[in-house]
C-alpha cells in the first residue's frame, strides 16, 4: 500500500519514523511519501519537505508568514494527488493538517490522524471538523477518548508512544562516555530544553540561561535540537560558558540532576525519565493575551494534564523570569521531600499512559483498517 504521512514537528518524525517501522514488519509491499524529518527518512520515506522549514509557532507569527504557509499547502496538495496514495496519515501539527483532511476527503483519499491535535484544549469546536475529514482517530492520552466520546465520534486509544522511544534513542552507554564525547567536566548537570523551533528558541534560551550564576556548583548545559544547527545555538551561548550537546536530548537528560524545559512534549518525555523540571512558556504578548480567550485548560504542560494536578511547577509569560526559577530549580534540587514527591508522581504518570507498544498497535489498526474497506 501507498502511504503518504504528514509530520510536522520534531516529536511528529520521530513517533511517524516508528510507526513506519510497524507498517513495514505488517505490509511487505509499503511505500511510504511525506512531509517530516530525519528519522521519518532514515525508515524509508521519500521525504517530500522536512519540517524545520514549517515551524512557525504563535497567532502573529503564522500572520506574518501566511504566504510561506499557503505556498506550502498548495505544494502538499498537488503533490498528494500525484502520489495518490492509499491513505494519508497526519501526525498531530493540527493548522496544517486539518486541512489536508479536508482536502484528501474531498479528493476520494481515506484519512487516518495518528496523535490527535489537543482540541481538548482549544477550539473544541474543531471536533465536528475531524467528524468529517478523519475517518479513523488514534489517540494517545488516556482522556482524549471520553473526550471525543462526549461528541459521538470513536477513537481508538493506543497509548503513548514516548514509552517506546527511550531505550533506542539512547546513544551512550554511560555518563563517562557521554562526557567525554562531549567534552563536559563531571560536575553535576542541569539541562535546558528551550524547544526545537527558531523562534521559541531565541525567545526562550537567554531566560533560561540566567540561573546560571546562582547554581555555581553545576554545569548547565543546552540540549540542542537536530533541525537546528550547531551555528545557530553558538551565536546565543558565545561567552556564557555554557555548554551544548547537539541530538542527544535523552542521554542529555538521563545525567542531569534537573531540566528546564519549554513547555510541549518534551515536558512529558522529561517526566518519563525521571528528571525533575521546572516548565517554561514565553511567546509574543499579543499572541499570548489570544491564547488565553480561547485555551480552555488549568495546566500548560501534559504532566500536570495527564495527572490532573500541579506535580511540575509552570512559569508562564512575564512570571518566567530569573527570580522565579532560580527558586523553583533550587526547591527541586536541594528540598529533599519535593523533589522525591515529584519523582514518585512521575512513576504515577506511566501507570496512566497505557503501557508499551502504541506504535505497533496503531499500525496494526491502520492495516486492518485499510483491508476492510
Amino acid at each position: 500500500m501507498r502511504y503518504y504521512i504528514i509530520a510536522g514537528e520534531a516529536s511528529g518524525d520521530l513517533h511517524a519514523s516508528n510507526l513506519i517501522w510497524e507498517l513495514k514488519i505488517l505490509d511487505l509491499d509499503a511505500q511510504f511519501r511525506g512531509w517530516g524529518g530525519d528519522k521519518m527518512q532514515h525508515q524509508g520515506a521519500e521525504l517530500v519537505k522536512h519540517y524545520r522549514d514549517l515551524a512557525f509557532m504563535g497567532f502573529l507569527e503564522v500572520v506574518s508568514h501566511l504566504p510561506a504557509i499557503l505556498k506550502n499547502f498548495n505544494f502538499c496538495e498537488q503533490d498528494l494527488l500525484a502520489f495518490h496514495p492509499d491513505v494519508l496519515i497526519l501526525v498531530d501539527y493540527p493548522g496544517f493538517n486539518l486541512r489536508m483532511a479536508k482536502f484528501a476527503t474531498l479528493h476520494g483519499i481515506r484519512v487516518f490522524y495518528y496523535i490527535s491535535p489537543q482540541l481538548w484544549a482549544w477550539r473544541s469546536s474543531r471536533v465536528n471538523s475531524v467528524k468529517k475529514w478523519v475517518e479513523k482517530m488514534f489517540v494517545i492520552l488516556p482522556f482524549e477518548q471520553e473526550f471525543y466520546g462526549r461528541y459521538s465520534y470513536r477513537v481508538d486509544y493506543v497509548g503513548h508512544p514516548l514509552l517506546d522511544v527511550f531505550n533506542e534513542e539512547i546513544k551512550f552507554k554511560n555518563r563517562q562516555e557521554f562526557l567525554q564525547f562531549n567534552e563536559l567536566p563531571d560536575r553535576r548537570i542541569i539541562a535546558l530544553l528551550p524547544g526545537s523551533r527558531t523562534m521559541e528558541i531565541k525567545k526562550m534560551l537567554r531566560i533560561m540561561m540566567s540561573i546560571a550564576p546562582s547554581f555555581p556548583g553545576y554545569q548547565i548545559v543546552v540540549a540542542g535540537a537536530p533541525s537546528i544547527s550547531r551555528d545557530f545555538y553558538a551565536e546565543i551561548l558565545h561567552g556564557t560558558g555554557v555548554g551544548l550537546v547537539m541530538d542527544q536530548t535523552y542521554d542529555l537528560l538521563r545525567q542531569s540532576s534537573a531540566a528546564l524545559v519549554t513547555s510541549g512534549t518534551a515536558t512529558l518525555e522529561t517526566a518519563l525519565m525521571g528528571i525533575p523540571q521546572v516548565v517554561c512558556y514565553k511567546g509574543n504578548f499579543l499572541s499570548y493575551l489570544i491564547a488565553r480567550q480561547i485555551v480552555h485548560v488549568e495546566y500548560i504542560s501534559l504532566v500536570n494534564l495527564i495527572l490532573g494536578k500541579m506535580l511540575v511547577p509552570e512559569l508562564i509569560q512575564s512570571d518566567l523570569n530569573r527570580v522565579n526559577l532560580v527558586s523553583k530549580l533550587t526547591t527541586i534540587l536541594e528540598n529533599g521531600a519535593a523533589r522525591q514527591d515529584m519523582i514518585d508522581g512521575y512513576q504515577l504518570l506511566k501507570e496512566q499512559l497505557g503501557g508499551h507498544g502504541a506504535s505497533k498497535r496503531a499500525a496494526r489498526l491502520i492495516v486492518q483498517y485499510l483491508k476492510e474497506k
